[in-house]
């Protein structure tokens, strides 16, 4: 006999997780729209009669040779300034660990098991279009990331604010996603192990993990060091982003008593504008300038490679968050939050198809060796999450009264103190001020009542 469950998927958050994915989302919202602005103005240089200069500066040898980093401008913005965009991922996954929706192995199941398949359906589809079309296999791991940023820039621009529940749930997918999006990139993407850096590498992560217990504080130690790592990570032939993502975990997350935050929200709150504002927008800049012509965008379409990106972005996603997320609701028996509908979980996993930054630096890694094939698996990331987000558009926008209902009772604060009324609903304290505030209002309404009715009398009175 079963025994019967009162758990809640897509339930309300508690009051501090609320307020810390709201702060989150809303510099990535920011951050979203300058990658926005960052990938449309790279198309319109490489597609316009100065694409030359782009080619040129994309190109463009800067840094130190005798360090193995006399690198180009974009292979700095794909191995330096995605190292800070990883970092930040990195703070995201240990707070989730340690705190946040994860810190639970049963509430964390839906989420991950959501991830898992969501990443695993698109790698799926794409083997299979390649398989039957005789293409290359190589890029996989293209289509199996989601960019929070770029989902939630197209959220801005549409107009539409989703319930606190559905934007934690994307928020977690993404986190996910990047956790097994950096060990795709570290087991598959590591090139000949260069073990004396790589040994070197190691040594300045216990040393930034030993000056991090020991509670030395000071930018002007950290910083320095990071670059060292980085540089070391880089030469030694695994991706110089993991350095990012180690360090990241190695923050501690969780507070200790008189801190209001802990270490790691604290340098993530300091990191994230740097993150979402400057290196994404940066890498896109120097990323996504492909040709769009009508021939390229065919050949996206009629080539296996290509096409099976964007399948996997628009329909493996789709398919694969949703039937994860119904699969372990069914298994585990949460029930979902009667509020929301399964519908709105189907739109967020069609939002999760916008695979951006991730997805075009798992193109440039795959088919390192073929640039004509690196730019035109760019594009079919770019065309892929841009079906992705017109279809995610289109289901939004028919809840989208229902999610305004829903986050105006979820930020509705009529007793003015700061927190949400719907927090407070067993508090007596919160109670007893909205009796007075309903009194002054009666009182007044009464007053104004007399008033109105002193004025009628006084005009039906015969002159």
């Amino acid at each position: 006999m079963s025994v019967p469950t009162d758990r809640k998927f897509l339930g309300r958050l508690s009051l501090p997780e609320r307020r810390y994915i709201a702060d989150a989302l809303r510099t990535e919202t920011v951050g979203g729209v300058l990658l926005l602005l960052a990938a449309v103005a790279a198309l319109v240089w490489a597609n316009s009669p100065l694409s030359a200069s782009y080619e040129t500066v994309s190109d463009f040898h800067i840094g130190p040779a005798a360090l193995g980093l006399d690198l180009s401008i974009q292979h700095w913005a794909a191995d330096g300034l995605l190292a800070v965009f990883f970092f930040v991922a990195g703070i995201e996954l240990k707070r989730e660990l340690v705190a946040g929706e994860l810190r639970d192995p049963k509430a964390a199941m839906l989420p991950v098991v959501a991830a898992l398949c969501g990443m695993a359906a698109p790698a799926l589809v794409y083997t299979l279009v390649n398989a039957i079309g005789d293409g290359s296999t190589a890029g996989w791991a293209v289509p199996t990331a989601t960019d929070i940023a770029f989902a939630l820039a197209v959220l801005a621009v549409i107009g539409t604010s989703l319930p606190s529940a559905l934007r934690a749930f994307l928020l977690t997918l993404a986190v996910v996603d990047d956790l097994f999006a950096i060990l795709i990139i570290a087991i598959f993407f590591t090139s000949d192990l260069n073990f004396a850096a790589l040994g070197g590498a190691l040594a300045g992560l216990v040393v930034f993990w030993v000056l991090l217990r020991k509670n030395v504080r000071g930018w002007y130690v950290y910083v320095p060091l990071a670059l060292v790592i980085w540089g070391l990570m880089y030469n030694s032939g695994v991706h110089a982003t993991i350095a990012g993502v180690a360090m990241g975990l190695m923050l501690r997350c969780t507070t200790r008593e008189g801190e209001e935050h802990s270490p790691g929200e604290h340098i993530e709150h300091l990191v994230r504008p740097l993150s979402a504002g400057l290196a994404v927008p940066l890498f896109a800049l120097f990323s996504a300038g492909v040709s769009v012509s009508g021939g390229a965008i065919h050949d996206v379409f009629t080539q296996p490679v290509t096409l099976g990106v964007v399948l996997g972005l628009v329909v493996g996603k789709a398919v694969g968050i949703f039937g994860g997320t119904w699969l372990a609701a069914r298994f585990t028996r949460a029930e979902l939050n009667p509020d929301l509908a399964w519908p709105d979980v189907f739109a967020v996993a069609t939002l999760a198809g916008i695979g951006f930054t991730v997805s075009l630096l798992i193109g440039e890694l795959a088919f390192a060796g073929d640039a004509v094939l690196t730019d035109e698996v760019k594009a079919a990331v770019l065309i892929g999450s841009l079906v992705a987000a017109v279809l995610a558009s289109v289901l939004l926008k028919l809840r989208v009264r229902k999610y305004q209902v829903l986050v105006s009772d979820e930020e509705r604060d009529d007793d003015e103190d700061g927190i949400p009324d719907i927090y407070e609903q067993d508090n007596p304290e919160y109670h007893l001020r909205m009796a007075e505030i309903y009194e002054r209002k009666a009182a007044e309404h009464r007053q104004r009542a007399q008033l109105a009715g002193a004025s009628r009398d006084g005009a039906d009175r015969p002159a």
